[in-house]
């Protein structure tokens, strides 16, 4: 019996073969699947009577059957696939010019520069021991302002007008955009006892709008707070960072300023000098041309202790906030911030 049963699935290989040669669309092939595979199908007879079968012979002719099956399934779909091919070019018809060049591939993405510079800043401050946090961009006036020394009627406030948002409940205290990422500070500081190395990267918004400054721009602050903190340790870490942006023995210089929420404060500067190659950062032995300003900072207020609920006979700290546009327009050569914005190609595929 297994004998017959092996010939008749020879033979129905053999047709289903022959079949498929003659297919010419979807309804003839649709039809050599019933035909060969259905519930009624060549196959399902044959499988039918293993019944007929000794024991033995079963498993012999069990796998022809699958084997048969599994042949006659991939050929099937190996038509239905060339018929797929056909009729979609047939579909195409003249439409299609193969003579014409083919689309170029579009351009993958790349960092854009500021991304790319903010990375470089965040990297140096980690490698220093510093933690990364971040905060909301639309702040409450105590956290912008208030718990950094300045007051509603404190003239410093004046410099850093920015753009107000209506509260969203009646009588609520107004929101606004922050103007630096100061804020994070004091939220860190107000869940998190002393010692505290943090550096708070994110985008700022101010009314400035020229070649240097822009609406909206990035900052990357630093706190350090812990006890016998002093602007020694200060000048020591901005010097080490700056020499790993512009590279060894780069000349610098603190000159006195002032911020609301240190005392004493300063800005750091890069000395420059111009030679017969243009202007370049200014190594020790040269003589410097000029002085460019690349961030500001100092100790912190008592008085920023005092609002976040440090003691500050117990603890002393410092603070300092890099400008990662100017720290870009340093390290690239570029001359007006807007280009940053502007989202020309031919301006942006310079830094891939």
């Amino acid at each position: 019996m297994s004998h017959a049963l092996l010939q008749e699935l020879n033979g129905l290989e053999s047709a289903a073969r022959t079949a498929l040669a003659e297919v010419r669309d979807e309804a003839c092939l649709q039809a050599v699947r019933v035909q060969f595979l259905g519930r009624k199908g060549g196959l399902t007879a044959v499988l039918k009577r293993l019944g007929e079968c000794t024991p033995e012979e079963r498993p012999i002719v069990g796998q022809r059957a699958n084997a048969v099956k599994a042949l006659l399934e991939a050929e099937i779909e190996r038509v239905h696939s060339t018929l797929q091919a056909g009729h979609l070019a047939e579909a195409l018809g003249d439409r299609m010019d193969v003579s014409l060049p083919g689309r170029a591939p579009t351009p993958a993405g790349y960092p854009h520069p500021i991304s790319t510079t903010m990375e470089r800043i965040v990297g140096i401050f980690r490698c220093l021991g510093f933690s990364t946090y971040e905060g909301p961009e639309v702040e409450t006036e105590y956290h912008n302002f208030e718990a950094l020394n300045m007051p509603a009627d404190h003239p410093a406030r004046d410099m850093q007008d920015t753009f107000y948002l209506q509260p969203l409940q009646s009588g609520a205290a107004p929101l606004l955009l922050r103007t630096h990422t100061s804020p994070v500070q004091v939220r860190v500081m107000q869940s998190h006892p002393p010692p505290l190395r943090l550096i708070a990267p994110g985008a700022v918004y101010r009314r400035d709008a020229d070649v240097t400054h822009s609406p909206m721009f990035h900052q990357v602050e630093g706190l350090y707070v812990d006890t016998d903190v002093t602007f020694r340790h200060l000048k020591g870490m901005l010097q080490l960072f700056v020499e790993q942006l512009f590279g060894d023995a780069v000349q610098t210089r603190f000159r006195p300023s002032f911020f609301p929420f240190t005392e004493p404060s300063a800005e750091m500067d890069l000395g420059y000098l111009r030679d017969a190659n243009g202007m370049r950062f200014a190594r020790a032995g040269d003589a410097v041309t000029g002085w460019m300003e690349v961030l500001g900072c100092g100790m912190v207020d008592p008085a920023v202790f005092t609002a976040v609920g440090y003691d500050p006979t117990q603890v002393t700290g410092f603070a300092f906030g890099v400008g990662v546009e100017r720290i870009a327009m340093l390290l690239h050569g570029v001359d007006d911030i807007r280009f940053f914005f502007d989202s020309d190609l031919r301006f942006l595929s310079q830094f891939i």
